[in-house]
C-alpha cells in the first residue's frame, strides 16, 4: 500500500506534454518522406496522420514501461538502475515496433508515392525514433527526480512537525495535571483509611512518574520495561476502579526482548479507560497478547461513553502512529468491529 501511494504521488500530469510531444515526434518523419518523395499536401497529410496514430501507440507503450521501471526502482538511490531499465526498454520496444510502422505506411499509402522501405529506411527510422524517445525519456526522468526531491522535502517537513507535536503530546502526558490530581486525592484518602495500602500506592505512583519523566530519553524501550511500567500504572487504575477494570497479559517469552516506542501501552490503556464505561455491571477488560507473527495485540471490549465515538481515535493513537512513522516502521493496525477495539503493534 505504501509503495502504491508513493507511486501515485509521483505520477506525472503529462497530458500537455503528450499533446505537444507526439506531433513534434512526427515532424522529422514527415520531413524525411518529403525529402525522399517531394513535398506535396497529400503526402504531408498522409505521413503526419499515420505518424500521429502510430506514435501515440508507441508513446503509450513507452509511458507504460516508464511506470513499470519506477515501480521496481522508485527510490532516488536506485536512479541508475531505473534509468538503465527505462532506456533498454525504450530501445527494445522501438526496434520491435518501428519497422511495422514504417512498413505499414507503405501499405496504406493511397497516393502510390511511397516505395517499399529499404534497409536504409528501416535503420534511419529506428535511429530517429530511439533518439527522440531518449530525449522524451530524459524529460520524464528529470520531472520524476524533481518530484521525488520535492516530496522528500515535504515529507521531511511533515515529519519534523509531527515529531514536535508528538513530543508536545508526550510532555502533556508526563505532567497531566488531571492524572496527578486524581492520584494525590486517592493517596490522601488512603492515608487515613489504609496506611499500608497508601504506602504501596505511593510507591507505584512514584514509579509511574519516574518512568514518564525519563520516557523520552530513548526512541525505543524493551517490551519488558513497558510491561513493568504498566503493572504500576494498572495498580493506580485498579485502586480507583476496583474489580470493574482488569488487564489480562499473555505475552510470549520471545517477544519480551523486543522493543517498541515508550508509553505506547500506557496511551492505549488510557484511551480505553477514558472512552469506555467502567462499572460493576459493565466491567472493562483490556488484553495484552502476542500473535503468531510476534506482534503485540492490545484489545478491549467496547462500551463507549455517550458522545465519545470520534474522540476515542484522537491524540493517543495519532501519537503512536507518528512514533512508528518516525522510526520508519510498519504502521500499527487499528481495528474496530463495534464489539472490540484492537490495535496490533509491530515489535522492533
Amino acid at each position: 500500500m505504501q509503495v502504491q501511494d508513493s507511486h501515485q504521488r509521483t505520477k506525472p500530469n503529462d497530458k500537455w506534454f503528450r499533446i505537444i510531444g507526439i506531433p513534434m515526434a512526427v515532424l522529422p518523419f514527415v520531413y524525411f518522406y518529403g525529402r525522399e518523395y517531394g513535398f506535396s499536401w497529400p503526402l504531408v497529410l498522409l505521413t503526419f496522420g499515420w505518424g500521429v496514430l502510430t506514435t501515440t501507440v508507441t508513446w503509450e507503450l513507452l509511458r507504460w514501461w516508464v511506470f513499470q521501471a519506477r515501480a521496481r526502482y522508485m527510490q532516488i538511490d536506485r536512479t541508475g538502475w531505473r534509468v538503465l531499465l527505462t532506456f533498454l526498454g525504450y530501445a527494445f520496444v522501438i526496434i520491435i515496433v518501428q519497422p511495422f510502422e514504417t512498413w505499414g505506411l507503405s501499405k496504406v499509402d493511397p497516393t502510390g508515392l511511397i516505395a517499399p522501405p529499404t534497409t536504409r529506411v528501416y535503420l534511419t527510422h529506428i535511429l530517429m525514433a530511439i533518439s527522440f524517445a531518449f530525449i522524451v525519456g530524459g524529460v520524464y526522468e528529470v520531472i520524476y527526480y524533481l518530484k521525488l526531491y520535492r516530496l522528500a522535502i515535504l515529507d521531511t517537513e511533515s515529519l519534523k512537525k509531527a515529531k514536535m507535536q508528538a513530543e508536545l503530546d508526550a510532555l502533556r502526558q508526563q505532567v497531566n495535571p488531571h492524572f496527578l490530581f486524581n492520584g494525590l486525592n486517592t493517596l490522601t484518602a488512603l492515608i487515613s483509611e489504609d496506611p499500608q495500602k497508601a504506602e504501596v500506592f505511593s510507591e507505584e505512583l512514584s514509579t509511574v512518574y519516574r518512568y514518564l519523566l525519563r520516557s523520552n530519553d530513548s526512541p525505543l524501550v524493551p517490551l519488558t520495561s513497558e510491561l513493568k511500567f504498566i503493572h504500576s500504572y494498572y495498580h493506580l487504575l485498579k485502586t480507583r476502579h476496583g474489580d470493574s477494570l482488569s488487564i489480562i497479559t499473555n505475552i510470549s517469552p520471545e517477544a519480551e526482548a523486543q522493543q517498541l516506542p515508550p508509553l505506547t501501552l500506557q496511551l492505549l490503556i488510557e484511551n480505553a479507560v477514558k472512552h469506555n464505561i467502567i462499572s460493576a455491571s459493565k466491567p472493562l477488560t483490556i488484553s495484552l497478547s502476542t500473535d503468531q507473527n510476534h506482534r503485540l495485540v492490545v484489545s478491549n471490549n467496547l462500551q463507549r461513553k455517550l458522545g465519545n465515538r470520534v474522540l476515542s481515535n484522537g491524540v493517543g493513537l495519532s501519537n503512536i502512529l507518528t512514533k512508528y512513522q518516525m522510526l520508519g516502521q510498519p504502521a500499527p493496525i487499528i481495528e474496530d468491529n463495534g464489539h472490540e477495539f484492537r490495535v496490533t503493534l509491530p515489535l522492533i
